[in-house]
């Protein structure tokens, strides 16, 4: 599920174009209709041709239709007066939609959306040249579309490519709408860090539902039915239900636009820039360390103690900067900021932010979130707390060992910290936060345990799960898959070069002990499957046992079993992995309970006697040489008996 965001100047056509591409207003308030400007936070969807997937064409190839996949988008106001309810809506898209109208070209807005859309580090993002059917000299809109490749040029949009478009006579909508396609299918897919949070950018109420809450869901997923908690304050809640662009689901995915119907919280009790979680999963805090970036053109510098405004996700927070290791910051530099909030916030690590000066009202930079709960207010010049927080800036320690654990997974603990190149108190202390969450799996082998992030945890669950089903249909009458086949194949589709017995055997474990899988020391199947015969094959496997039971030591040959079932020889392999039969030494078929007692009574008698001969097994059941010679070897091979000479002993 993916989200894009517009941006740009007051009234060069936002919503406007939105509406051309959805078919839905995005201005919903009544004042917004009034002064034909948009006020506040506006949402709609479209359905996108998914890039990959037959070429990602918009119309029908050899009758064939481009599978398309559902985005959001949020439209936010441009004027100067609401950029704030602009910061609310921007935290969590995927790529921007910045609109330049072709009769105006580059405006202040313009400049500072884009500043915004810097700062926040948006992946990836197009400009729409709107309004270019009013334009009738082609030199003129050469001459803009320079201007703003100028503009991107040193910012993360830099290259992004410029779409000419009308909203009125729908010219370019088409190529729009396919270069949004390719954009985003660009992207790298949103990250589950199992631990979800969605930052509330609307809250409403509906007759029989009562309190709504809308958000992009960000680092995990949320079903309904799941308890959550609404941060600040931690009013406990429990998701009635959950909906994307009107449709009801009952999962949530990482980077989705979800609508939440949330019971045993009232509507008072929940604001814009609250934000809903797992419980115990985030923490508050009044107190944030920071990479911060001044804005090259800002008025003027940054001061220590100087009041801010801060923005993060859908919050507005008044605080107070601490600059850490210089007495100021001059427009265009970066420094180190201790932000202490008037009220507490609710960040996590590697979150981005802006600050704005409140009054004149002017974006003043933003950056990285480094640490979300320092322990204390730092001394300002302390060359330990310079050297941490440079080091936190390499990247969150959290995602660096992630990352690591991407590229080299199924690693111990101790190998992981020392393959991150942390530091160790940092480094242990993600780590430990990573396995609370559940962002990273231990697997305890027979050895030492092994990590493994969330993604590939799900995914080795989803493939073996996938490899049984499969295994089940194709062969319905076996009872499971061998576990040395179940292995072999499971490496081939993780894309391994080996996948050790002992890994192998502790992933097993844990779907079984999940209750996923069952098994025993030789198969293993999916819980809940049993073989089914028909009819027919119930008969002739009754006919067979029957053989079986009237000659329990001289029982018929796997060929005379073979040729009296005919095309079900099959069911000979479905009663021996049923235990019903059993294939010992020599390719000689028993009943299991009639070989059980067998091995009783040689065991037996050669506890009596000190040692047996292959004559006296001969004897002693009544049957040839050749039952007697297989009984034999199958118990030297089973370590039951030894062999020493003629004779036989017990081991």
């Amino acid at each position: 599920m993916r989200v894009i965001g517009t941006a740009g100047h007051v009234d060069h056509g936002k919503s406007t174009l939105v509406r051309a591409l959805s078919g839905i207003d995005p201005d919903r308030l009544q004042e917004e209709k009034k002064r034909g400007m948009t006020i506040d936070l506006g949402f709609a969807w479209i359905e996108l041709p998914v890039v990959g997937a037959s070429g990602a064409n918009e119309t029908a190839v050899a009758g064939i239709v481009s599978p398309t996949e559902t985005v959001g988008i949020i439209d936010v106001p441009g004027h100067i007066d609401f950029i704030k309810n602009m910061l609310a809506g921007v935290g969590g898209i995927d790529a921007a939609m910045l609109v330049i109208a072709a009769d105006e070209g580059v405006m202040p807005q313009t400049r500072e959306h884009l500043a915004i859309l810097d700062l926040l580090a948006v992946p990836a993002g197009l400009v729409a040249l709107t309004k270019v059917d009013l334009i009738d000299d082609p030199e003129w809109l050469e001459l803009v579309q320079l201007d703003i490749a100028e503009l991107l040029h040193h910012t993360q949009l830099a290259n992004a490519p410029i779409v000419p478009v009308s909203a009125t006579t729908g010219k370019g909508l088409i190529d729009l709408r396919r270069t949004l396609s390719q954009i985003l299918g660009k992207l790298a897919p949103r990250r589950n860090r199992a631990r979800p949070r969605l930052p509330i950018d609307r809250v409403f109420s509906l007759s029989g539902f009562g309190t709504v809450v809308t958000g992009t869901l960000s680092d995990g997923q949320f079903a309904v039915g799941d308890a959550v908690e609404i941060l600040p304050g931690g009013r406990a809640a429990r998701i009635r239900g959950l909906q994307s662009h009107k449709q009801s689901i009952a999962h949530g995915e990482p980077g989705s636009r979800l609508a939440i119907n949330l019971s045993g919280v009232d509507i008072h009790e929940v604001h814009r820039g609250s934000v809903v979680a797992k419980p115990d999963t985030l923490h508050t805090t009044l107190l944030i360390d920071v990479q911060f970036r001044l804005l090259a053109d800002a008025a003027k510098g940054v001061t220590h103690n100087q009041r801010v405004d801060f923005f993060s996700g859908a919050a507005e927070i008044p605080a107070t900067v601490r600059l850490l290791g210089t007495e100021s910051l001059e427009p265009g530099q970066q420094g180190w900021l201790q932000l202490r909030l008037d009220r507490p916030a609710v960040v996590v690590s590697g979150d981005r932010y802006i600050l704005r000066q409140p009054s004149p009202s002017a974006t003043l930079g933003g950056g990285i979130v480094l640490s979300p709960h320092p322990r204390r207010r730092w001394r300002r010049f302390d060359p330990a707390v310079l050297a941490r927080l440079q080091t936190l800036a390499n990247g969150a320690p959290d995602e660096i060992l992630l990352q690591t654990l991407v590229r080299h997974p199924f690693l111990t603990p101790k190998a992981l910290l020392a393959q991150s190149e942390l530091d160790l108190t940092v480094a242990q202390a993600a780590l430990a936060e990573l396995q609370s969450s559940g962002a990273i799996t231990l697997l305890a082998t027979s050895t030492e345990p092994v990590l493994l992030t969330l993604e590939l945890w799900a995914r080795v669950q989803q493939q073996l799960l996938a490899l049984l089903d499969r295994f089940h249909e194709q062969s319905p009458l076996r009872r499971g898959m061998a576990r040395g086949e179940a292995r072999s194949r499971l490496q081939n589709v993780l894309a391994r070069s080996e996948l050790p017995v002992r890994l192998f055997n502790t992933i097993i474990a844990q779907l079984r002990q999940s209750g996923a899988i069952a098994g025993d020391d030789s198969l293993i199947w999916r819980s809940g499957f049993a073989v089914h015969f028909t009819l027919h094959q119930q008969q002739l496997i009754d006919h067979v046992l029957t053989l079986f039971t009237n000659a329990p030591y001289t029982p018929p040959s796997e060929a005379d079993i073979g040729r009296l079932l005919g095309n079900e020889a099959e069911l000979v392999d479905v009663l021996i992995d049923q235990g019903v039969l059993v294939r010992i030494s020599g390719g000689v078929l028993f009943q299991q309970r009639d070989f059980a007692e067998i091995v009783t009574r040689v065991r037996t008698t050669a506890q009596e006697q000190g040692t047996i001969t292959l004559a006296q097994v001969r004897d002693l059941f009544n049957t040839s040489r050749k039952y007697a010679q297989a009984i034999l070897e199958e118990l030297d091979a089973q370590r039951i008996t030894r062999r020493e000479g003629d004779l036989r002993v017990l081991q």
